[in-house]
């Protein structure tokens, strides 16, 4: 069957001849082209809804870089923190244990 359909293909296209291919209507082009921009989804107007999405998407992005910038100072500032009072807890107690003898 496939060999048949494809025999009869190739019989068709040896028949055609080199004939001019038919070129598109004056202003064709332009018509798609006018047609496919009036039928977008969302209108722009002079592009300032893209700009205002721009700016919103890096505005939200800097606000959480620098949300995680802020959070992962914390914590080593709280380790730090903590790594001193253990220390001077250590050397309180030396000194007392020092000073009751």
């Amino acid at each position: 069957m496939k060999k048949e359909k494809i025999d009869r293909l190739l019989r068709s296209a040896a028949e055609a001849g080199e004939e001019a291919q038919p070129s598109m209507p004056l202003g064709f082009d332009t018509r798609v082209v006018a047609l496919w921009s009036g039928n977008r989804q969302t209108p722009r107007v002079n592009g300032v809804l893209s700009l205002v999405r721009q700016v919103a998407l890096v505005s939200v992005l800097v606000i959480v870089g620098s949300t995680i910038a802020v959070v992962r100072e914390a914590r080593q500032n709280r380790d730090v923190t903590e790594s001193f009072s253990n220390e001077f807890a250590i050397a309180d107690t030396a000194i007392q244990d020092e000073f009751s003898r």
